[in-house]
């Protein structure tokens, strides 16, 4: 199965980001079902000392958006999803689900079934907000360094010592929509099981910092 490579890259703290100078990660396996592929995409950089910043989005008519609370089903909406092992050393890996009105589901474990939530290790979530505009939506989330070194039991300073250029960790970028007019699963990096099945980090892409 293919294990593609995306290049992070690295902004010095205080600098606006210019997403236009942003690789882009494209969503465009679609596995399991037909019918629907809406183009998707994903952007990931680092703010040297402080964050990672996630900006993705889709194209895509009146999302469907039901929900508003953290950790409330936002998969089966229209939904855009980052899942990613921050520390090379552990097997536990985050997942980002997020619909178009920035609502957030997202815990930490090494599998989909034990699993525990970021505010109980956090005190927060990470902060997101989504746009609808023009046929099209977006959803912009910042990770700071300060919730990761929580999340991985890590010194924060160690932890951004680390990040240094070249540094590779896994994740995967996904779009989905359980319960959407035409359910669909669209991914970046191959998934190959037999039925829909996103909590599987043996199937992660490599992410290298720049």
């Amino acid at each position: 199965m293919e294990q593609k490579t995306y290049r992070v890259a690295r902004f010095h703290a205080g600098n606006a980001i210019d997403w236009n100078a942003v690789p882009v990660a494209e969503i465009d396996c679609y596995r399991w079902l037909t019918g629907y592929a809406p183009r998707a995409t994903a952007q990931l950089v680092y703010v040297e000392g402080e964050a990672f910043v996630l900006r993705m989005t889709c194209a895509e008519n009146a999302p469907r958006a039901v929900y508003t609370e953290y950790n409330q089903p936002v998969y089966t909406d229209s939904c855009l999803e980052f899942f990613a092992i921050w520390d090379s050393d552990s097997d536990r890996y985050v997942n980002m689900e997020m619909n178009a009105r920035g609502t957030l589901l997202s815990n930490i474990g090494a599998d989909r079934h034990e699993r525990t939530p970021i505010l109980d290790l956090c005190g927060d979530i990470f902060p997101v907000t989504g746009e609808i505009s023009g046929g099209a939506w977006a959803v912009t989330a910042t990770i700071p360094l300060a919730m990761i070194a929580k999340l991985y039991d890590l010194d924060e300073s160690e932890l951004a010592t680390r990040l240094t250029a070249g540094y590779a960790f896994r994740g995967n970028f996904y779009k989905c929509g359980d319960e959407t007019e035409i359910p669909h699963y669209g991914m970046w990096n191959p998934v190959g099981t037999e039925k829909p099945d996103f909590h599987r980090p043996e199937y992660f892409g490599t992410l290298v910092l720049d």
